[in-house]
């Protein structure tokens, strides 16, 4: 294994990020492990999820300039954080995050910040994908903005799971849109860097079998 992607997991294992036990994601399936970026809770480790973001997004993108997108809520902290972490590697782009309620005052509408347009490629930036059900939320979200398209989606795992036929989610979405979805780790990654330690057996068995019947195919 690479690395960047063992010391990724054990900087989400270490925050808290990455738990195992028993889990029900936003698709409804029971999970035996989750991804929860709202146990980021300080400037350190928001400072270094960015940095890995970023990381991942210039091995794919370049030095390309787009405009980065975080739903609301989780996905606000982690546009912020990784806008920080390209400017400081030279590559200075906007970003803009939802309202949950849009707001009827003030500027009002339901973005804040940046304002793509102009043919403007957006990245949405997330902390997961398990069956595609918040990116296509996003997507509805981001529909009403003319002249821009979304150009990737970047996220923490691949959970390497079923979308809504035998696909994965991320290759199912990818497809659907068509754009890339890329990610800094996938399950396999957390399960070879879980076999090293002979304690985490019935974390893996537990994995390896949700992956049996959730498991993508392709």
């Amino acid at each position: 294994m690479e690395s960047y992607k063992r010391e990724f997991i054990q900087f989400l294992e270490s925050a808290g990020v990455l738990k195992f036990g028993d889990f029900t994601a936003k698709s409804g399936r029971k999970i035996p492990y989750f991804i929860n970026a709202g146990e980021i809770k300080t400037g350190e480790q928001i400072q270094k999820l960015g940095e890995f973001y970023a990381k991942a997004y210039f091995e794919k993108i370049g030095n390309k300039r787009t405009v980065l997108y975080g739903p609301a809520y989780k996905g606000i902290p982690i546009a912020v954080s990784v806008a920080v972490a390209l400017a400081k590697n030279g590559l200075d782009v906007p970003f803009f995050f939802n309202r949950k309620e849009e707001k009827d005052h003030g500027e009002g509408g339901v973005f804040v910040g940046y304002k793509p347009s102009n043919n403007e490629e957006i990245v949405i930036v997330e902390d997961v994908i398990t069956a595609g059900t918040a990116i296509r939320e996003s997507m509805a979200i981001l529909s009403p903005l003319k002249d821009t398209k979304v150009s990737a989606v970047f996220v923490m795992v691949d959970r390497k799971e079923k979308g809504k036929g035998e696909k994965s989610a991320m290759a199912e979405v990818g497809e659907e849109y068509g754009f890339p979805v890329y990610s800094v780790v996938d399950v396999y990654d957390i399960i070879e860097y879980l076999e090293e330690d002979e304690k985490n057996a019935e974390n893996v068995d537990r994995i390896k079998k949700y992956l049996e019947v959730n498991g993508a195919r392709a």
